[in-house]
């Protein structure tokens, strides 16, 4: 047997045991240079337990898990694929931004899904990964399972109301019945989704409104069985990329965030993100001295506002944790014209320049629901857009500017970088490691730069289509970067151009 690098392989096991999905089972691999990783089984149904791997390295493997024993060849990267040529996600160095397993920038462009998993259709998710992979997203929000436990409907999919069940128990408040065929259709959904290079955002239970504003059991499932749910995504999932998202919009301090940031710091081998995305209305510095935490994502309400500050805030906070705005206005929530638009790439640019360097993220009213059409009932009025079910949503106009901007910087050492309130006087800044500039103008005009070491090269882009506006090279530290004004820009200065 023989695999490429970073791509996923399952082991079937066979187990025997009276309480099947609350048992732990794991298997070791090592590589031939000494490398060992560890990966925990998770159980698919009878006495089936299914390991899932990705190697990190080519050469020959061994594999344990009990009696079971084995060996195998990976080969090195193969294709185009992101996360197969240069690895899973990681925490950069400085803990400011997200790098591939072998170094290379990244930068997070999010769309928000949350219903997807027990909403929609392999045919559904087909079309609109297709969508957001032309636009540059490269991840997507997801509650795991439908959270409210008052919420009712048909146990289809395909029907108004309906959705599918992860656990039988959840509705009670508990997480110790789980349904193998959800998950199994699960498996379908999200490889879809990274095929398409999305990276699934795992939220476990929400914590804040939920589907429907309908008791979310995210605040009264046992912590340990919250727990026990982190390490089944880990090792369901956890072979492909993924962002684990402990908490899903609270206080960042209900019990259950803490035991299960734990859980996933311990089950995965890949040191993939973890971290906790918040309500509008509290101090986003829960945990911020957790090792299992590498990054705190807050919101800032559904109402049109530009709230920059709150990132800038949580940029500031210690010990250093990655920052992202993980939640936006929706465009078009409650009434048409409602952060629509430019508004979302204003907005995206905002908040990257203002600390939120892990990255920026997108959502819609009626998709991050997935109404399945326009008049659906039982939705709230405040959170869907007029007019619209999430195959409409999906082509709302914020949508491309946002995915845009990681596209804007392909190519730019953007790990690390941070804002820069000196070099310049006018605009929002960042400053690279390696002294890059990157600046953003949402009326454009001259930027002048007020320190020698910023490189005279310069690429000036319009933010709204990805055009190169201009390139040049100022004659003298002391001029600026030219441009005319009146439309956004975005003025990237680096030594290698």
């Amino acid at each position: 047997m023989s695999i490429s690098v970073w791509r996923e392989h399952e082991f079937v096991l066979t187990r025997s045991h009276e309480e099947q999905y609350t048992a732990e089972v794991s298997a070791d691999f090592e590589h031939e240079s000494g490398l060992r990783l560890r990966r925990p089984a998770f159980w698919d149904g009878g006495d089936t337990w299914r390991v899932r791997f990705a190697a990190p390295e080519a050469g020959r493997w061994q594999w344990s898990s009990g009696d079971d024993t084995g060996e195998f060849g990976v080969t090195p990267p193969e294709g185009e694929h992101p996360f197969y040529a240069h690895g899973f996600w990681r925490m950069s160095p400085g803990g400011r931004s997200l790098v591939h397993a072998d170094g290379t920038p990244a930068i997070l462009a999010a769309d928000t899904a949350w219903a997807l998993p027990w909403r929609a259709t392999p045919e559904q998710v087909r079309e609109y990964a297709a969508d957001r992979q032309a636009k540059g997203f490269n991840a997507v929000l997801l509650m795991t399972v439908q959270p409210d436990m008052r919420a009712v409907g048909p146990r289809d999919r395909t029907q108004d109301d309906g959705f599918a069940v992860g656990f039988e128990d959840l509705p009670e408040g508990h997480l110790n019945r789980p349904h193998v065929e959800y998950f199994q259709y699960l498996d379908v959904l999200l490889r879809i989704l990274v095929d398409h290079g999305l990276v699934p955002v795992l939220q476990p239970v929400f914590h804040g409104f939920g589907w429907k504003g309908l008791d979310v059991a995210g605040t009264v499932v046992p912590p340990v069985e919250y727990a026990r749910y982190c390490r089944y995504l880990v090792a369901r999932y956890g072979a492909q990329p993924a962002i684990y998202l402990v908490g899903g919009d609270g206080s960042g301090r209900e019990p259950q965030i803490a035991a299960g940031g734990a859980e996933v710091h311990a089950s995965d081998c890949y040191g993939q993100p973890t971290g906790i995305h918040y309500r509008p209305h509290v101090h986003p510095n829960a945990h911020q001295d957790a090792d299992w935490l590498d990054f705190q994502w807050c919101q800032t309400g559904h109402t049109g506002e530009h709230v920059p500050e709150r990132v800038a805030d949580m940029w500031r906070n210690l010990p250093v944790k990655a920052v992202a705005n993980g939640e936006p206005t929706y465009e078009n929530t409650g009434r048409t014209a409602v952060a629509a638009g430019w508004w979302q790439g204003h907005e995206a640019w905002s908040n990257l320049c203002a600390g939120g360097t892990m990255g920026v993220v997108y959502g819609a009213g009626s998709l991050w629901q997935w109404k399945l059409h326009p008049d659906e009932p039982g939705h709230s009025e405040y959170f869907a857009a007029p007019g619209a079910g999430w195959r409409e949503a999906v082509g709302f106009e914020g949508s491309a500017y946002v995915g845009l901007l990681t596209r804007i910087l392909d190519g730019v050492p953007t790990t690390d970088m941070k804002p820069d309130w000196t070099r310049v006087i006018s605009g929002r800044a960042l400053t690279g490691m390696d002294g890059t500039l990157i600046v953003y103008r949402d009326d454009g005009g001259p930027v002048m730069v007020f320190d020698d070491t910023v490189p005279l090269a310069y690429t000036i882009v319009d933010p709204r289509d990805g055009a190169v506006v201009t390139t040049g090279k100022r004659d003298s530290t002391h001029d600026p970067l030219p441009d005319p004004g009146g439309a956004p820009r975005v003025y990237i200065c680096r030594a290698d151009l």
